[in-house]
């Protein structure tokens, strides 16, 4: 598990999904399917959507990928932090 990960709140509040989310953020790259797993955050969508709302420019890419059981999943979002906001 990424340090960040383990050393942010481990709450399932909304607030601290972004926070988890905008920690990683500012390090690198995440995503969807490694926001889920290493940031406990089911709906990262949505927390993007919140970010961005809050004024961080946040772009993303649509990539391929092979998950952790070897099946390839086509159209996942890469999430890239240009700079933060509030």
């Amino acid at each position: 598990m990424n340090d960040i990960a383990q050393n942010s709140s481990l709450g399932t509040s909304t607030h601290a999904q972004r926070a988890r989310l905008l920690s990683w953020l500012e390090a690198g790259p995440i995503d969807t399917i490694t926001a889920r797993r290493e940031l406990n955050i089911l709906m990262p969508t949505a927390r993007i959507k919140e970010l961005r709302e809050r004024g961080h420019s946040i772009i993303s890419q649509r990539i391929s990928m092979t998950d952790e059981q070897g099946r390839t999943h086509h159209g996942i979002a890469l999430y890239y932090l240009t700079h933060t906001g509030e």
